[in-house]
């Protein structure tokens, strides 16, 4: 997840990529907001997120499932409750990250616990924080 965010690939989530992302999963935060919540994370203070902060930030949502809900709903097939192989192809590609259907079977096989082939919240959860 973190190297969705690190759309650069320089190591750090800057207060625009952040804003990016945040916006391609439904949140239109301003650029204000999203330069506080980097600021409360920011352990060195360069304004910018390195991997430890962002793990931080990402801990910090889970006792708050607003978000998760939110981007598991962007990837979610027609209120199934459930990824698909062809939802998440489908959102990775709006996202700008196109990959074919098998890559996203091998993804969704990677994290489904219940091997009933498709993600539930709890594991596109554990997705997102790998």
């Amino acid at each position: 997840m973190f190297c969705y965010f690190d759309e650069n690939g320089d190591g750090r989530i800057s207060s625009a990529e952040l804003k990016s992302c945040m916006s391609a999963v439904g949140y239109d935060l301003s650029l204000e907001e999203v330069k506080a919540i980097i600021e409360s994370m920011d352990a060195d203070g360069d304004g910018l997120l390195r991997l430890e902060e962002f793990i931080k930030l990402m801990e910090r949502g889970e006792e708050d499932d607003t978000v998760m809900i939110e981007a598991f709903k962007m990837y979610e097939m027609e209120d199934q409750g459930c990824i698909t192989s062809k939802s998440l192809k489908r959102m990775l590609s709006r996202l700008g990250y196109s990959r074919n259907i098998e890559v996203c079977q091998e993804v969704i096989s990677k994290f489904d616990t219940n091997n009933d082939g498709v993600l539930s919240f709890e594991e596109f959860k554990n997705m997102m924080m790998a």
